[in-house]
């Protein structure tokens, strides 16, 4: 039964809001590394973007029609992409109806709604198109570190959280970047960023299985990637786990987003479940894609 104290506009009687928790517990400590952790990934996010634009702010207008190796897409075409994903992100952080939406008249179109969004922001001139994606990256960073830590907000596949939208869209900011880099001929220098891309890749395991219809291991596995530059091992899984995936950040990261054939990567698996992931491992939500043909060379 409502409380008729508040149906008359006077605050009902509860226990007192809780405080923020005292310096130097348990408590405080937990807040104040999850505080870390988000600034983490959204200065991270920011400077994935930031290093993207460096890619293609100086090119010549023409240089934006240069076809990179997703058939049908330019240069072009892959920074409007990752404008229109930024738009829909902020979409679903400011308003949850008008995300509903927008996914209503996707699911008109699946297969093409997201090749639409890219001809559209395509077909305007570079300098525009740059324009529009810097200040839709500006606003999203802001709507995420607006966002309540524990609120999850609406996507394409399950809600998240602001922490993995930011991690989501790093990881597709890296992957399209990568097209754009082998379009120009240019050979990134891999960061510690990788880490979002390689934590999405491990977690989506189970989903590179439902989308293409087949059973999930059920067992977990291990997987030990060596971070650029560091050489620290990033582990993820039981440490005595019998499957198991080895090998460099890099190259794992390329293949969970589909940007190198797996014989051109250094990884390694040890048992017929790992084997068979890295034949159809994907970080990305959607239909599982045709992926990249084998180059002959490792990376």
């Amino acid at each position: 039964m409502p409380d008729p104290s508040a149906a008359a506009g006077t605050p009902a009687a509860g226990p007192p809001a809780a405080g923020p928790p005292a310096p130097g517990t348990p408590a405080a400590e937990a807040l104040a590394a999850e505080s870390s952790a988000l600034a983490a990934v959204f200065a991270d996010l920011q400077d994935e973007g930031r290093e993207l634009e460096a890619l293609v702010a100086g090119l010549p207008g023409t240089a934006w029609a240069r076809p990179t190796p997703a058939p049908g897409w330019s240069i072009a075409h892959q920074i409007a992409h990752l404008h229109w994903t930024d738009q829909a992100a902020l979409l679903a952080l400011t308003d949850a109806e008008g995300f509903a939406r927008r996914v209503e008249e996707a699911l008109k179109a699946p297969e093409s709604f997201v090749d639409e969004g890219a001809e559209e922001g395509a077909a305007l001139a570079p300098a525009e198109l740059l324009a529009r994606w810097r200040e839709g990256r500006a606003a999203l960073d802001a709507a995420l570190a607006a966002a309540s830590p524990d609120a999850r907000f609406p996507w394409y596949g399950p809600p998240m959280k602001a922490a993995s939208m930011a991690s989501a869209r790093l990881m597709e900011t890296w992957a399209h970047g990568q097209d754009v880099a082998d379009a120009l001929g240019v050979r990134r220098v891999p960061t510690a960023r990788l880490r979002h891309v390689a934590r999405i890749g491990v977690r989506a395991r189970d989903y590179a299985y439902a989308v293409r219809g087949l059973p999930a291991p059920q067992t977990e596995f291990r997987v030990e990637l060596t971070a650029p530059g560091t050489g620290e091992v990033w582990a993820y899984g039981p440490a005595d786990a019998v499957q198991r995936i080895a090998g460099p950040a890099l190259d794992f990261c390329l293949l969970v987003t589909q940007r190198a054939h797996r014989a051109d990567l250094g990884l390694t698996a040890t048992g017929p479940d790992a084997d068979r992931w890295l034949g159809i491992a994907q970080a990305f939500a959607g239909p599982a894609g045709p992926g990249r043909d084998p180059q002959g060379s490792r990376r």
